[in-house]
């Protein structure tokens, strides 16, 4: 569940009056009507309707969201199971992507730093809520990605060249990796075999063996490398190229579909302009990807590398979140300060809703029952309901509440657990 931030110094446009428009063909909501029921029905709601509205949780169990704060050095953190805020940890300067251990009670919060002042990781006891660590890193780290026993961390250092491995159990780098210039995104093959990295600057892909910690192969032509997508048998990986209007597919060496075969370019797509972020379905059939400048989503096939079509979503869509059903995509559009659900097996754009301003990042509660948006320039996080607890999807047509968060948030990760 990693989760990147993209964010912008723009102006935000006036909110319109209050209206449900039946000229366009899905619905909009306007977010102040919602914001004044939530202020007023939230805690009734939660009490009268919790039983059928909402799963019934043990009483140790525990859910959390994570926001990072930007420009606060803070992290939110929402309490998922009563749709409430816990508190805001401070953490480092300029936080800027985090992520949740697949084993540990542990949330892992990259601080990008400032300039000339070297960039950390604050390890977050989540059972606590309080940072339990920090480990240092080097200049400006963006991203993070974990492996699947969440031992290691992958973190891409933009202002070093270079991606950072920690053991997380140690607290501690145990290597240092060079990469291309101005490295945003490395991504671990679910296998952990490879390491997948974007290279914005230096307009290209690097691949790097994870075990010898060396880069195997560079592949170049992919004008401002952005977001990297790996199928789940490791065999593929897609980065999208945020400068030009592609997304460059990769065929990976040392995956079981792959043996014998070295890491080789397999095609270029021409998607829309400025694709800035990749959504992977579950079973990693499609892969849809965030055309910033065209405003539009491109679904790609990645067994056959064919772009399938391309869909007129909101104003400026950068981020996109697969249903674990596969069945609908949600697409964040940061202008329009809608997010609007897509239906994937109709092939159809669905009803759309108004959330905050600058919606940036999505992740779904454990249960898949709610998405929590964050909305950069509002610094709030819109909750939205995708289904009831039958499993009945309401195609996102009901904003529960919104929360507030600390100044500038840009991404999010979501942590549920027991405790003894």
């Amino acid at each position: 569940m990693t989760s990147s931030s993209r964010t912008r110094g723009l102006l935000g446009a006036p909110k319109p009056v209050l209206s449900r428009s039946k000229d366009l063909a899905f619905e909009t909501w306007d977010v102040s009507k919602f914001a004044l029921i939530a202020a007023f029905t939230t805690l009734g709601f939660l009490t009268a309707c919790r039983s059928h509205d909402f799963p019934q949780y043990p009483p140790n169990y525990r859910e959390y969201a994570y926001v990072t704060n930007g420009d606060s050095g803070t992290v939110t953190v929402l309490d998922v199971v009563n749709v409430r805020l816990d508190r805001e940890v401070p953490v480092g300067q300029n936080p800027v992507a985090v992520t949740a251990s697949p084993t540990r009670n542990e949330v892992y919060v990259v601080n990008s730093g400032v300039k000339g002042v070297e960039g950390s990781i604050s390890v977050i006891d989540a059972e606590k809520n309080t940072v339990a660590a920090t480990i240092d890193l080097h200049r400006k780290p963006v991203s993070i990605d974990l492996n699947a026993e969440g031992t290691l961390a992958y973190v891409a250092n933009s202002e070093s060249n270079s991606i950072s491995v920690v053991d997380l159990k140690a607290r501690q780098e145990i290597a240092q990796i060079g990469a291309g210039e101005e490295p945003v995104a490395a991504r671990i093959t679910p296998d952990g075999k490879t390491l997948v990295v974007a290279n914005r600057r230096g307009n290209s892909v690097s691949i790097i063996d994870a075990a010898a910690r060396n880069v195997r192969s560079i592949f170049d032509g992919c004008p401002a490398a952005a977001d990297v997508a790996i199928l789940p048998d490791s065999s593929k990986a897609f980065v999208a190229c945020s400068g030009g209007h592609q997304v460059m597919a990769i065929a990976l060496a040392d995956a079981k579909s792959n043996p014998g075969q070295p890491d080789r370019l397999e095609s270029l797509l021409d998607v829309g302009r400025a694709p800035v972020q990749l959504a992977l379905k579950p079973d990693g059939g499609e892969v849809f990807v965030s055309n910033s400048l065209s405003n539009s989503v491109s679904e790609v096939d990645t067994s056959k590398n064919d772009v399938g079509g391309a869909y007129l979503m909101g104003e400026d869509p950068v981020r996109g979140l697969v249903s674990f059903d596969n069945s609908l995509l949600y697409v964040a559009n940061f202008r329009s300060q809608f997010v609007t659900a897509y239906s994937i097996e109709e092939g159809r754009r669905g009803p759309s809703i108004r959330v905050g301003d600058g919606p940036v990042a999505m992740a779904f509660s454990a249960s898949h029952l709610l998405i929590f948006v964050v909305d950069n320039r509002s610094a709030d996080v819109a909750v939205v309901r995708t289904a009831d607890v039958a499993g009945v999807r309401t195609e996102m047509k009901t904003l529960f509440t919104i929360l507030p968060t600390g100044r500038g948030p840009n991404a999010i990760a979501v942590k549920a657990f027991t405790v003894q």
